[in-house]
């Protein structure tokens, strides 16, 4: 396995590859934003990581971008060039995030589905057990 020097990342993009994400497309996606970054040049700038399910199912496909914090749904291979354009040219890929970090945590853009919270996933283990 290798070992990236990342010494020169500006921005690292996590891509689900979850179950509900694969079958929207998500390994076309991957591929094309990486190939998206090759043809641009821009791979020592910007890396990508394939993850497996990110929770967010309803949004699919799902792509995480740090160190800003913003959470892209509802992609296609077809928005892999606005996507890295966003990052290298800091534009508005529009309608496309759907939650942004701030300094309290991540704030929902209007119209994202809300969720489950965690606390209540695990309570319900906890009262199933009982």
């Amino acid at each position: 396995m290798a070992t990236w020097d990342l010494s020169k990342t500006k921005h690292h993009v996590l891509i689900c590859n979850g179950s509900s994400c694969n079958y929207a497309g998500a390994e076309e996606l991957t591929q094309a934003i990486r190939e998206e970054i090759s043809e641009r040049g821009l791979d020592q700038h910007i890396h990508t990581t394939r993850t497996r399910c990110n929770g967010r199912c309803q949004d699919k496909c799902v792509a995480i971008v740090y160190p800003k914090g913003d959470w892209y749904k509802d992609l296609s291979p077809e928005d892999s060039r606005k996507l890295i354009d966003s990052l290298i040219y800091e534009n508005d890929l529009t309608g496309k995030i759907s939650h942004t970090a701030g300094k309290d945590g991540f704030i929902r853009e209007p119209g994202v589905v809300q969720g489950v919270l965690k606390e209540k996933e695990k309570d319900q283990k906890v009262s199933k057990k009982l």
